[in-house]
């Protein structure tokens, strides 16, 4: 265990720890989860350019971000991840913000599965009503809650057996496609008489989300057997799957359909429908709707280890920190969390995960800066893994995505313009609220030094 589990008296309890298998499922359904979301994109974008774009956003995007995490945890394999080495590069306050940014928006996100849950089934239950959608969602995610609290290894096989329902129908739906072959996928490369810009901004943003959050790993390092080993092969596993999850089963869908001007999010039901008959399309469905329950079971896991870490730091009550004595997992901020998704769910907050982008694009940028910061505070100190190409290679790591945060933030909706400034200014007030109403205050930090990472 590492040292980031030694503060706090108030946090008795071990960590408990899971290997490979259990970890790349969770991870690519917290990152993926299927074919599911982001069909729109081939309307909106052109199937050509919208393959384009699924295909290669990841080598200036995701990759990038998977890289500077590995050289970070090589350098701090430190539970809490990303948010601790924000601590470590830029100081107190920044190290909050990100970690704060992180947990504060992610309420959005999380409340977001429990509401999609229950919009794929409404359809099919026999009572309806606002009342209803919210007890449903609720449900969803308290079970799910419920679930993490008991253990990773709970969540994990969990992931393991959900990951393995959903991509039954998606190879079914891939051999079937291919099957029913008859043009070409990618004709035509964008929509005709669509001014190329807006295009081109519309893929980009939808890319963008389908490959963000690689630096959310790093929060359960604590958790992983033979961590700095199965922390790299899982992120080396991850991209590709990704990428074949988001391009595969559409462009054989759109080859043997011809029809990508009916794309829009959702369809990959009616698509499976359409190339194998009513059993594929039950079984899509069936597997869209597992694949928002595995989206909340991890993302729920991920979510919760970074107030859990704040709280070892002083930057939030301590008894957050607290690790369950019997299952090993921070069972009251995964707890917290749970009630406030709850309380967001009966509001209509699936528009607002557009906000919640700008509070992912904050801390992604803080992680890539803080690889650069480290690699300039502690140049010599040895990695186990380190970004290679030198200086080259660092700025492969923070400029492209860098550039794509400031583009994605720039073409923002106008509500979002509204609103999501608002979301990152509860950062500030609540460090000064903390710390200086609430008297909370930060510990020294543990990591103004390296860790040993020879283990």
């Amino acid at each position: 265990m590492g040292p980031a589990r030694e503060a706090a008296a108030e946090a008795p309890g071990r960590l408990r720890q899971v290997g490979f298998l259990p970890l790349l499922a969770l991870f690519y359904a917290f990152t993926a989860s299927g074919p599911f979301g982001y069909e729109e994109i081939f309307r909106t974008s052109g199937p050509g350019m919208a393959v384009l774009f699924l295909a290669t956003v990841p080598f200036v995007w995701s990759i990038p971000v998977s890289l500077a995490a590995a050289e970070l945890n090589s350098l701090l394999p430190v539970q809490g991840g990303f948010y601790r080495w924000v601590r470590a590069a830029f100081g107190d306050f920044w190290g909050f913000l990100c970690g704060w940014w992180n947990w504060s928006g992610t309420f959005l996100l999380n409340t977001t599965y429990g509401v999609l849950f229950m919009d794929y089934l409404a359809n099919y239950l026999p009572t309806r009503g606002r009342l209803a959608h919210w007890v449903g969602a609720s449900l969803v995610l308290l079970l799910f809650a419920w679930l993490n609290a008991r253990g990773i290894q709970i969540a994990g096989w969990v992931g393991v057996a959900l990951q393995a329902a959903i991509l039954v129908p998606v190879v079914w739906l891939c051999v079937a496609a291919v099957l029913h072959w008859q043009g070409n996928p990618l004709v035509p490369f964008v929509p005709p008489e669509r001014p190329l810009l807006s295009v081109f901004g519309a893929g980009l943003a939808l890319a963008m989300w389908n490959y963000a959050g690689y630096e959310q790993l790093s929060v359960i390092v604590d958790e992983m057997r033979d961590a700095q080993r199965t922390f790299l092969r899982v992120l080396f596993w991850n991209t590709p799957l990704n990428i074949l999850t988001y391009t595969l089963p559409a462009t054989l869908a759109l080859a043997a359909l011809q029809n990508w001007q009916s794309w829009q999010t959702g369809y990959i039901v009616e698509a499976a429908r359409l190339v194998g008959g009513q059993w594929l399309g039950l079984a899509m469905l069936v597997a869209s709707v597992l694949g928002v329950a595995s989206l909340a079971n991890s993302t729920i896991l991920y979510t919760t280890r970074i107030p859990a870490a704040m709280a070892e730091d002083g930057y939030l009550p301590a008894w957050l920190a607290r690790i369950h004595p019997r299952y090993g997992t921070p069972s009251r901020a995964i707890l917290l969390s749970a009630v406030i998704y709850c309380l967001l769910a009966g509001a209509r907050v699936v528009e607002l995960v557009n906000v919640y982008i700008w509070t992912r694009i904050a801390t992604t940028l803080l992680t890539v800066l803080a690889a650069w910061q480290l690699r300039r505070k502690w140049p010599d100190v040895p990695r186990r893994f380190q970004v290679p190409g030198g200086r080259l290679g660092l700025a492969y790591v923070v400029l492209p995505p860098a550039a794509l945060c400031l583009l994605k933030l720039s073409s923002s909706e106008p509500y979002v313009f509204r609103w999501a400034p608002w979301l990152l200014a509860t950062g500030p007030a609540a460090y000064v609220l903390l710390r200086w109403v609430f008297k909370l205050k930060p510990t020294r930090q543990r990591y103004s030094a390296p860790l040993n990472v020879s283990g």
